[in-house]
């Protein structure tokens, strides 16, 4: 009798056990903060998202989640498989009635207005601005939460990890680089500190020389630049190369105004989108901006 119940009780505790791993809701939850410091909790790894900007696209597909995106905006185009991707128009008017027709059960966005009515229609949305260089491994992680691909996006985001804490090793502060960040050709902005491009220059011991700008993307000119006289020149340009790669137009506009980073030739372009996006990329990009800020101390 005794045996019985034993074996009795065992078989209802296995079942109890197995229901929790497969059917309680809480096995599966995930529970993360965005960049609002809102909490987007999910009852099960997303399987329909959408996403709103190019760079939130580069996250997902770095959290291991690419597979999973049902649709995105008309700039998203890193990596190939992005370029396949349905679309529902661009990053600041989307198509709100395809959104919904969509039924996505997670909506990736920049900014606030995005994705307020998403909210109020009870659609889980989570919102990505990164502000500082860590933020965007950190955002990777969380996004492999929300997937349900949590291992795969530590493991990307440890290497991103990894490859910021490389940077320190650059910076010479006896021997500061002044670095223009040149938008447009011809130049008609620049960036201030608090973007994450500028983040990467300080961090290889470069000055940006409109740091200290009031707007993020200053409008500046000719004579402007001439004054701060910078060492360097790092442009950004659509469909550049991915890596700092010596730009002689540019050096010829400069080289007439005897501009010392033109005289010296250090005057480089990259593409853009590595560059302004807040995603991997940029990251993955900072051995050799670091590298080109080095060589112009020598």
């Amino acid at each position: 009798m005794l045996k019985h119940m034993v074996k009795h009780l065992l078989g209802a505790l296995i079942g109890v056990l197995a229901w929790f791993a497969t059917a309680s809701p809480l096995h599966a939850q995930a529970i993360v903060t965005d960049d609002r410091g809102q909490t987007v909790q999910l009852a099960k790894p997303a399987q329909r998202v959408i996403t709103l900007s190019p760079h939130a696209t580069e996250l997902v597909f770095a959290a291991g989640g690419g597979e999973r995106i049902a649709a995105t905006v008309i700039a998203s185009d890193f990596p190939e498989a992005a370029k396949r991707l349905p679309r529902i128009g661009d990053g600041l008017l989307p198509d709100s009635e395809r959104l919904l027709l969509l039924r996505p059960d997670l909506v990736i966005g920049w900014q606030t207005s995005q994705l307020s009515n998403l909210d109020r229609l009870r659609i889980p949305t989570f919102l990505s601005a990164p502000q500082t260089l860590a933020a965007i491994p950190d955002t990777i992680e969380k996004l492999g939460m929300l997937f349900g691909t949590a291992e795969l996006a530590q493991d990307r985001a440890t290497t991103l990890r990894n490859k910021l804490e490389r940077l320190k090793h650059f910076p010479d502060p006896a021997s500061p680089v002044r670095v223009f960040l040149q938008i447009g050709e011809p130049p008609e902005f620049s960036l201030n500190r608090t973007h994450l491009l500028s983040q990467i220059i300080e961090a290889c011991g470069g000055v940006n020389i409109f740091a200290e700008a009031a707007a993020i993307a200053p409008k500046i000119s000719a004579e402007g630049v001439l004054a701060q006289r910078p060492d360097l020149i790092l442009l950004g340009r659509v469909g550049g190369p991915a890596h700092p790669t010596p730009d002689a137009e540019t050096r010829k506009y400069w080289s007439r105004l005897n501009l010392p980073a033109a005289l010296a030739e250090r005057v480089f372009v990259m593409d853009s989108d590595v560059l302004y996006r807040p995603g991997p990329r940029l990251i993955e990009a900072g051995d050799a901006i670091c590298s080109m800020i080095q060589q112009a101390r020598k």
